[in-house]
């Protein structure tokens, strides 16, 4: 599906973060696997254990507070989730020492493998000389903070806004109308481009962009509970071909 044209110029550009600009997908199974290491050799776990400790792990982040308030104390509430899990597994076990190392571990090499490919931040540079960029991510103000620390993306962006940060995320259409205040844009000069039909797709059909850029490398197609992109593509790097077919379209 491809956008309609208008006649309003094309200024702006909504990056999504996490599997979008960086592999955070990537990152989070070498942290998973340095943690089934740790407990498969220091501390006498089987294959199948180690696994099921990370896998409750995996849920627990997933359906407990993913955008949790800032008042929360994110270390501390995801050391709970790794004890947890490790007592679900473990016959209930004490086992807060051990979650505090496995969560340490997990932390540490999931941000060591937090980066934009070389390829990326030069694509963004170069987008950076004819748009305003913004990078809009959803998630703890203190994890994507680290991310972004991480990963240095700061010089790239004109504005960071960090959903976590502010009283809705992705897709709610306050977070977008956020977002254009602050460039000083109209929804229609604005591009928004992320790997979420959910969060990024719906957002930023429904807040009036002027075309969403849906990025998925495994072949997925949207099914009718989704909002449908105007361009899909596999790498955030086909971004550049995109906007020059979205602009020969004014």
């Amino acid at each position: 599906m491809a956008a309609a044209g208008t006649g309003a110029r094309l200024c702006a550009l909504l990056f999504d973060l996490d599997n979008t600009l960086i592999d955070t997908a990537g990152a989070d199974r070498k942290a998973e696997r340095q943690v089934k290491d740790l407990l498969i050799s220091q501390h006498g776990y089987g294959e199948f254990a180690a696994d099921l400790v990370i896998e409750k792990f995996k849920t627990k982040l997933d359906v407990g507070h993913p955008y949790s308030s800032t008042k929360i104390d994110i270390d501390n509430e995801r050391t709970l989730f790794m004890e947890l899990a490790i007592q679900e597994t473990n016959d209930h076990k004490a086992a807060r020492d051990l979650a505090t190392q496995c969560y340490l571990r997990w932390k540490k090499t999931r941000l060591e493998h937090i980066y934009i490919p070389d390829q990326v931040k030069a694509m963004l540079r170069e987008l950076h000389q004819s748009y305003k960029l913004l990078l809009l991510t959803n998630g703890h103000s203190v994890v994507q903070r680290e991310k972004i620390d991480a990963c240095q993306c700061q010089e790239y962006f004109d504005l960071i806004v960090v959903g976590g940060e502010y009283r809705e995320q992705k897709p709610a259409r306050s977070i977008f109308q956020e977002c254009f205040n602050l460039l000083g844009v109209k929804p229609d000069a604005c591009v928004m481009i992320g790997d979420s039909l959910k969060t990024d797709i719906e957002g930023g059909v429904n807040s009036g962009v002027r075309a969403t850029i849906w990025i998925t490398n495994n072949n997925e197609i949207p099914s009718g509970e989704n909002a449908i992109p105007d361009y899909t593509v596999k790498s955030v790097l086909d971004v550049k071909d995109i906007l020059e077919n979205i602009k020969s379209k004014v």
